[in-house]
């Protein structure tokens, strides 16, 4: 087994669960869906999620929207104590916008433009991307510590809760 995989099995800075409301999802294409998906599987897959000044891990998540915050409630695995932290996600908001508009442009073009246009605006979509999950995990600290891996992914979801179809 791989060292890295080992360390991360053995640790309990990690989520090993993620649910999302299901009041708070919006009507998803098929694209949604997947990347939704795509993001859990991921994060669970390999992640780094630590609460300060808590080592009760590794951490069941579940994640909501209420009036434009993130709520996250975490609780260990096996335990019924649930930790709650909320996220204000006005600074996000024009990011999310224009990650949607990109998101949309990229899959129009997947199905009819050539594969250098498909590119450059693949390349607009990943900078946005990072740039939401740079601010997502700025965000989140101190309380909630992630590695950019793990955010991306989050930002990821956070999108899809945010999709409205």
């Amino acid at each position: 087994m791989d060292q890295t995989v080992a360390a991360q099995e053995k640790s309990r800075d990690r989520l090993v669960d993620i649910t999302l409301d299901a009041k708070s999802l919006g009507r998803a294409n098929s694209n949604i869906e997947h990347e939704r998906e795509v993001a859990i599987f991921d994060i669970l897959d390999g992640n780094a999620f630590r609460i300060d000044g808590i080592d009760a891990g590794p951490y069941k998540l579940h994640l909501s929207l209420a009036d434009d915050r993130l709520s996250m409630a975490i609780s260990p695995s096996g335990e019924a104590e649930t930790v709650e932290h909320t996220v204000a996600l006005t600074p996000l908001k024009r990011i999310v916008k224009d990650y949607f508009m990109i998101c949309e442009s990229y899959y129009e073009a997947v199905r009819t433009a050539p594969p250098a246009r498909i590119q450059a605006i693949d390349v607009s979509r990943r900078a946005l991307h990072d740039e939401g999950s740079a601010l997502l995990k700025e965000k989140l600290l101190p309380r909630i510590i992630v590695d950019d891996d793990t955010a991306r992914r989050l930002f990821t979801l956070v999108c899809s809760l945010h999709w409205k179809g």
